[in-house]
């Protein structure tokens, strides 16, 4: 079995999945906003907002995780992905960070399975081609370690992103 097996695209309505923890790509307050930020605290209810604000926010590639309340996801994790600002603030570290924080968290947690959104390639404009490897590489070194997570799935919103992200996974599981 490859590592990729453990991997599996997805489009559609991250707030619907049925699985231990769904990321959340947030803005640094924690308080919802736009996106798939508004679509988890809506799909989560009130408690989640009211819990959102005891954590004190969160920096630019940290994670935190908290009840996932009327999602079906037992678990949010909240990290805050990186302004595209050109490729020369960082921007790479950060995003990779996103994904190392946020598989971390969930594993502190014992989830077996996690779903990330295509984490900063939205309103802050990341290019998807730079993400998805990114996240791929990120992912791949996670599931190479021993922990609880067994399955990840990377949802996209929409077929553009979910094709970007579907070339990058063949691109590293051709054999040919």
């Amino acid at each position: 079995m490859s590592i990729y097996d453990h991997i599996e695209l997805h489009q559609g309505d991250i707030t619907r999945l049925e699985v231990d923890a769904i990321v959340n790509a947030a803005n640094s307050s924690l308080l919802g906003g736009g996106g798939v930020d508004g679509a988890i605290h809506r799909g989560a209810g009130p408690q989640l907002l009211a819990e959102c604000r005891t954590l004190g926010g969160c920096p630019t590639g940290e994670a935190k995780a908290t009840g996932g309340y009327d999602l079906p996801a037992r678990w949010v994790v909240h990290t805050v992905g990186p302004i595209w600002k050109g490729g020369h603030k960082n921007e790479a570290a950060l995003l990779a960070s996103c994904y190392r924080n946020s598989l971390t968290r969930a594993a502190e947690l014992g989830a077996t399975t996690i779903a990330f959104p295509a984490i900063s390639t939205g309103v802050y404009r990341y290019p998807k081609e730079d993400a998805a490897n990114i996240a791929l590489t990120e992912i791949v070194a996670f599931l190479e370690r021993p922990s609880s997570i067994a399955k990840v799935y990377l949802v996209c919103f929409d077929a553009e992103s979910l094709e970007v992200y579907r070339k990058e996974l063949a691109s590293r599981t051709d054999t040919t």
